[in-house]
Parts: C-alpha cells; structure tokens; sequence
C-alpha cells in the first residue's frame, strides 16, 4: 500500500523526534500514537497562530433547483465571496444566464485594438460601473451564509435551475504542504519535538531514580519538561 505524501511526511518528523532524543543510544518509550499527538498539536497550534497556514484559492460548485444548503469540504475556512458565470437573469434553465458576454467581446476588438481613434479605458470604466450596480439591483451577484463550524453555506435566493457558481474560498493549506514549508516545516519539527518531550518527561517524572544493584538510575523527567517549555 502506497503512503501518501502526508503520511511519508509524519513518518520523517517522526524519525527527527527520535533522533534528537537520542534513539539509538538509548531506548525512548514513546509510542507511534504519542508522536502523532505530538505532531497534530504543532499542525493545530501553527494553524492557529500563523497566517501562512491558509491560502486562498477558488473552487466549483453546482446549485440544485429549489435547494439552499449545501457542505462544503472540511478544509474550507471562510467564503469570501460567491460569483455567478452569467451575466444574465435569475431565470432558470441551464446555466442560468447568458455567459457570453457581447460588450468586452466587442470592445476588445474595437476600442482596445483602435483606442486612439475612438473610446478608450474611460469608456470601459464607464461600462464596467455600469454593470456592476446593475448587477448588483438585479441580482447577478449571489448573497450568501456561511457557518465556519458546520461548513454549510446557505444561498438566500432560490435557485430556480441547475447552475454552476465560482466560490472565492480561503483554506487550510495541506499538511503535506506544510511539513515541506521551509519556514514552517522547521518550526513544526521543533514543537512536535518539544510536546514529545514533554510528555516523556511527565512519564519519566513519575519515578525519580530505578533501583538496581548499583544504586540506582536517576531519570531527566524534570530536565525534559524544562526543555519543552523553553
């Protein structure tokens, strides 16, 4: 069975915590369970803290006729803003509009490829406005809710036909793609190694010396969960 990139990028974090405590010198008595909290506590304290853990991308979404609701993937953070591919009516039917657009067709060709004999960028500008307010009175821009907890975003006009949408979306960046930042990949290595510390340290803390025949072992329980918290 093939791993993922993700996985192939635990198990090298997971080889960099044991060999900076040591593995193979010394027996370490975490668990493959313990370093994978260790790692999910730095991937959730790094998404929390930084913004370099979102990107922003876009993404593809089919409205159903006569249906609001719909989930989105558990990556999604935040819809900023939804577009429709029509600059036409709220009709129904199809693509629910007219995706062909005459007027940039046409000023493409005419006023952009002759601007210093008639028209010009004043005279889209002019347009462009125009468009806008009207799209925005009637209706070619799409409201919206957006619950962050549920993923669910609610279109508050019924959709009276089948219609594709473009969602301007900010997302959790990968872990994969994280774990290969070289600004953040360090970062998380180093607090996956601090959290395994420190939970070596709390198990090691719980008996300060084993007995044996010459007197006893003193163990670094306290010296590692120095260490964690620096």
């Amino acid at each position: 069975m093939l791993m993922t990139d993700s996985e192939i990028s635990r198990q090298q974090i997971m080889e960099y915590i044991k060999t900076m405590l040591g593995d193979g010198m010394i027996d370490i008595e975490l668990e493959p369970k313990h370093y994978n909290i260790a790692i999910d506590r730095a991937l959730a304290k790094f998404r929390q803290r930084s913004q370099a853990s979102t990107e922003e991308s876009y993404g593809f979404m089919t409205l159903h006729e006569n249906q609001n609701e719909y989930i989105l993937a558990p990556e999604v953070m935040q819809v900023r803003q939804v577009f429709r591919r029509s600059i036409g009516s709220r009709t129904g039917g199809g693509d629910g509009g007219t995706i062909f657009e005459p007027f940039n067709l046409a000023y493409t060709n005419t006023y952009l490829m002759a601007s210093s004999n008639m028209g010009g960028l004043a005279t889209y500008f002019a347009f462009a406005s125009y468009q806008k307010l009207v799209g925005k009175m009637f209706g070619s821009e799409i409201d919206f809710l957006w619950n962050a907890t549920t993923k669910k975003i609610t279109i508050l006009q019924r959709p009276r036909g089948e219609e594709e949408i473009l969602l301007w979306l900010y997302n959790h960046r990968p872990d994969f793609a994280l774990f290969t930042d070289p600004y953040a990949g360090i970062w998380l290595k180093d607090y996956s190694l601090a959290v395994s510390k420190l939970m070596l340290g709390e198990a090691r803390e719980k008996f300060q010396t084993i007995a044996s025949p010459q007197g006893g072992t003193s163990l670094n329980g306290t010296a590692l969960k120095a260490e964690a918290r620096r």
